[in-house]
């Protein structure tokens, strides 16, 4: 059975504490959410949260927030965040569009995209996460020396991720075709559950880190 259509998700979503239901109406106001200044980092397609979460085991003066559109994917999220109940992690069921929505201007300091559909078809380029079309959201909700993280096993898409930076604005601080064979980049490096996967079995991870 697939993930997505896992009975009773959307329910079990609707009554979580720790999934942000009127979420466009924190914008500007997720600090207050999560009752500090801490910093905020986002990640866009969480899947099942576990590179969310073990980033906010390790870094708890970072506040989380995981965004996940496939609501039994996100469902696995929260039923881990219920074991661990960390006070730095919410969650949003969201198409990833919508993003200026519910983070102001300078509210985000860093986002993480790991794995990302691929959309292969040249005419759903623009859905992905990568394109110059997303950058530039990205660009309005990230503080002046923000950053976006990304990672993939999939080279073509890695390619594709690599011409958009330039024509989008954006520069290059670092990139690897080979992540855990690239021992400045791997340096703490939190693994997802894809990444562990893919690696298990040979093949190699790519990874960028742009800025503007």
């Amino acid at each position: 059975m697939r993930l997505r259509n896992i009975k009773g998700s959307r329910e079990n979503i609707q009554a979580s504490k720790y999934v942000v239901q009127e979420y466009r109406e924190q914008k500007g106001k997720w600090r207050e959410l999560f009752g500090n200044d801490h910093p905020i980092h986002i990640e866009i397609g969480m899947g099942k949260g576990r590179f969310l979460m073990d980033m906010a085991t390790l870094h708890p003066e970072i506040n989380y927030v995981g965004i996940e559109k496939y609501s039994s994917v996100l469902l696995r999220g929260i039923q881990k965040q219920e074991e661990l109940q960390l006070p730095n992690v919410m969650f949003i069921r969201m198409e990833a569009e919508y993003i200026t929505e519910v983070f102001a201007k300078d509210e985000v300091d860093r986002i993480y995209l790991n794995f990302s559909d691929p959309w292969p078809k040249d005419r759903h380029a623009k859905r992905r996460l990568e394109s110059r079309e997303f950058l530039k959201r990205y660009n309005e909700i990230l503080v002046p020396e923000g950053v976006v993280e990304f990672k993939t096993d999939n080279m073509d898409l890695f390619e594709f991720a690599l011409e958009e930076v330039e024509p989008a604005g954006w520069k290059l601080r670092q990139w690897t075709k080979d992540l855990h064979h690239d021992p400045k980049m791997n340096a703490g490096n939190v693994m997802t559950e894809y990444e562990e996967r893919f690696s298990s079995v040979g093949n190699p991870i790519c990874k960028y880190v742009i800025y503007r």
